[in-house]
């Protein structure tokens, strides 16, 4: 058995205000496409992902947790939730329980503390509350329908907030809101049974409402309740729950003036009275909270000081903390957090920014989290020497299905490209005491969903996207010098790399740019105003000049790497490419149905020149390319079955002629394929017919003969050997449509006769929970050494795992 660990779990979050929650021992949970991220955001080494859990069909929404016993609730687009509970012995999380009561999407889960009861709204307007008692073990929990309600009005819940009604004996009041402007209250009597009855409907927003969240205003249980309410229509307000039968002064005394500040619409005060356990009570309109410039996702509350602070994030690229003022208790912001309106770019309606869907309190107040559209998460500390707020390091991932993963020829570092239309740089951040994975740079921000990409030395790269072209990009400066400092790596060309690199407003080609100095003020000139430069995309010399990973923001605007050269040729997206170790040639093919577009098109890059004629075999779409480790053979298989065989031209090294191919190599259409690393050119198919197969080229014969045959439970959607020889054994990693990854050795002098490894993950799940769609392994590892493997899913996820093979042997 060997050993596989985690080194690096990235996966971004999924946008809904409610996909997140941060439990009272340090762990923040987030929705990552089906699965749930696990990430501790005050860990001393700057970790990020620790663990997946996995069982959810689809999109995750909603995240609560409740404070008994490290329980954890997930709501999903599967129409199920899902009950985890916390092994304190493993300290994994375990799911107990799956309801599937919803007839569609679960969007939103309130829960309260000191309570075994939780509500949830879905898509299908309805809300359900469940009792939450323990299991016969007593350590489980079970769930258990107390009522169902049908919302009338008819509106698609997205947001419910729960809490005791003061003074009330086992008595609760849940707002909920989502696709109306309207809040409706229904209270719990406890003196008239387990039913929540509609006692009042809040009127005043103008637009769909995002978050509901309750707190008390003191200490004191007997004190009024706070709901804050969060809006499409940019505002945030608070509404007062009172006991008694007098209103509270704000109410009683509300100043028409106020209405001042939203022209042509006044600010309604209605008192909304009812009854629980004999007591009146009523709602009342508190205050409007004004300063955000676009939608606001969210609203969380937090008692400092005896005093409340509430934090909102919204669409216009901020984080807000609001406080009342102690002299005249009018709410004003305190803080914001997050980017100038000058340089957030677009809006939520019609931009690529999107804004922040979520923010999170720490439990000691100390840090704040946001969540923004590119799945990244942003973290602020709280320093109160220097009282403010100082931007920490937070975790990045990508959002769509990961189509390609690649590591820089000497192995310092992983590109990873995808669906979402990114590519990223990722690497160990050393520092003292500690070594960390982190997003280092993001080269391509693109406006196509990227598909393929590989290495072209140590500060090249190549990618290809659903448009008919390559791209080549160079490392900049400005990276160069990031990865050297915090990584421990770089060449000596740094002084022949441009500076940094910007990518025009209406453009697709990262250009190639000079940084300024900081003092230094940027000139558009008097030439055409359409290039003029836009100051958000200008890098000065100190960006990047710090000894952190860099955050979002640098992210996304300064680590870019400038286009040297496009590759033309193609007549539709581009499907696969491979670059040759020596990285003299470019590879690629496109997506194809007649012979005619089947063809595998050479690139050298001295000149970037194509080589012509193109490489024609295959009859459909080539899925994957791979040059052998001397380069001297090029291999490629296709949606037709079958595999081909390129020979390079002993004396025109850039000429490929066809050797052999096999047009019934599988049954079904080829997904992957590798070489592995032996003196005799090894190579392995794998498909959708659930075989690898092993061809060999025996000394005595010209052609390559087939050898064995893994057979898998689904279709092989990737394989990779491992680049060196362990003890006569080849290393085969094998990834699956169902999310399967295994390994396996093959002895070289037993006919190449397979065997499963068997691996103990210290994780949850090593196994993404969608297909796997690209392995890579290392390079440049020693025999004897841990190497480590890079698994990328159609689930978003990358992962980087490390095994010992040093206890392998020849059996």
């Amino acid at each position: 058995m060997i050993d596989l660990k985690a080194q690096y779990l990235a996966a971004g979050a999924n946008r809904h205000p409610s996909a997140a929650d941060w439990d009272e021992n340090g762990v923040l949970a987030y929705g990552a496409d089906r699965n749930i991220a696990l990430w501790r955001p005050q860990n001393d080494g700057s970790h990020g992902v620790c663990d997946f859990l996995q069982g959810h069909a689809d999109t995750v929404n909603v995240l609560k947790f409740i404070p008994i016993n490290g329980v954890l609730l997930s709501g999903s687009v599967d129409k199920t939730i899902r009950i985890w509970r916390k092994d304190m012995a493993t300290e994994r999380y375990m799911c107990t329980q799956v309801i599937s009561d919803h007839e569609s999407s679960v969007n939103c889960i309130a829960v309260v503390a000191g309570a075994n009861m939780f509500v949830s709204g879905s898509a299908d307007s309805v809300i359900k509350i469940w009792s939450l008692d323990p299991g016969s073990d007593g350590k489980s929990h079970r769930a258990s329908l107390q009522q169902t309600i049908k919302v009338t009005p008819r509106f698609f819940p997205l947001s419910l907030a729960l809490s005791p009604l003061a003074s009330a004996s086992n008595s609760y009041v849940l707002a909920a809101a989502g696709t109306k402007d309207i809040i409706q209250l229904y209270v719990l009597d406890s003196e008239r049974g387990f039913e929540f009855k509609l006692e009042a409907t809040l009127a005043g927003h103008e637009g769909w409402i995002r978050s509901l969240e309750f707190t008390q205003e003191t200490r004191d249980p007997h004190s009024d309740l706070i709901l804050s309410s969060a809006s499409q229509d940019k505002y945030i307000r608070l509404w007062r729950v009172h006991q008694g039968k007098e209103l509270p002064a704000a109410a009683a005394s509300a100043d028409p003036s106020l209405g001042a500040f939203l022209p042509g619409k006044s600010l309604s005060n209605k008192a909304h009275r009812f009854r629980a356990c004999g007591l009146d009570y009523s709602a009342t309109f508190e205050a409007l909270l004004l300063g955000h410039e676009d939608w606001v996702y969210s609203t969380r509350w937090r008692g400092r000081n005896n005093r409340l602070q509430l934090l909102s994030a919204s669409a216009d690229n901020s984080l807000a903390i609001w406080e009342a003022d102690a002299a005249t208790g009018v709410w004003v912001t305190i803080a914001r957090l997050g980017e100038i309106s000058a340089e957030k770019g677009s809006t939520s309606a019609t931009g690529t920014t999107g804004g922040f869907w979520t923010g999170l309190w720490s439990p000691s107040g100390s840090t704040v989290v946001c969540l923004g559209r590119t799945g990244s998460w942003r973290l602020w500390n709280r320093s109160d020497e220097e009282d403010r707020w100082i931007q920490g390091v937070g975790i990045s991932g990508h959002t769509q299905s990961i189509t390609g993963v690649a590591w820089s020829k000497d192995g310092n570092y992983l590109l990873s490209t995808s669906s979402d239309q990114t590519t990223r740089l990722h690497s160990k951040w050393k520092r003292e005491g500690h070594i960390s994975w982190h997003e280092m740079s993001r080269p391509q921000i693109h406006g196509y969903d990227l598909n393929c990409i590989d290495s072209l030395g140590t500060s090249q790269f190549v990618s290809g996207a659903d448009e008919k072209l390559l791209r080549v990009f160079n490392e900049p400066r400005a990276v160069a010098n990031l990865l050297r400092k915090i990584c421990g790596f770089g060449g000596a060309e740094i002084d022949e790399m441009p500076d940094a690199a910007n990518m025009p407003v209406l453009g697709l080609s990262n250009k190639a740019i000079e940084a300024v100095a900081d003092d230094e003020e940027v000139q558009n000139g008097n030439e055409d105003e359409r290039a003029a430069i836009d100051p958000a995309s200008v890098v000065y010399k100190s960006t990047l000049d710090f000894d952190h990973p860099p955050t979002e923001e640098h992210l996304s605007r300064h680590t870019l790497w400038p286009e040297i050269e496009k590759l033309y040729g193609h007549g539709y997206e581009i499907s696969c490419l491979a670059a040759s170790h020596d990285g003299s040639m470019i590879a690629t093919a496109c997506k194809a149905s007649s012979i005619d577009h089947a063809v595998i098109r050479l690139y050298e890059t001295k000149t970037w020149h194509e080589v012509k004629p193109p490489l024609a075999a295959h009859s459909l779409t080539v899925t994957r390319l791979r040059f052998s480790a001397d380069d001297r053979l090029l291999l490629s298989v296709g949606r037709d079955r079958q595999w081909a065989i390129f020979q390079r031209d002993s004396i025109e090294m850039t000429k490929y002629t066809l050797l052999e191919s096999n047009p019934k190599g599988h049954t079904r259409m080829i997904l992957d394929a590798a070489w592995a690393p032996t003196s005799m050119p090894v190579f392995a198919t794998a498909g959708r017919d659930k075989q690898v197969k092993i061809w060999a080229r025996d000394q005595d014969l010209a052609g390559f003969s087939y050898k064995s045959t893994i057979t898998e439970d689904s279709a092989v959607t990737a394989i990779d050997f491992l680049h060196i020889l362990h003890k006569d054994l080849l290393l085969l990693a094998v990834g699956m449509e169902t999310g399967r990854f295994k390994i396996y050795t093959l002895s070289v002098n037993k006919n190449f006769s397979a065997e499963e490894v068997s691996l103990h993950s210290v994780i949850s799940s090593a196994d993404p929970s969608k297909a796997v769609t690209k392995l890579a392994w290392r390079p440049s590892q020693e025999d004897g050494q841990d190497t480590e493997v890079a698994i990328a899913s159609e689930d978003s996820s990358l992962r980087v795992y490390s095994l010992n093979i040093s206890a392998l042997s020849v059996s």
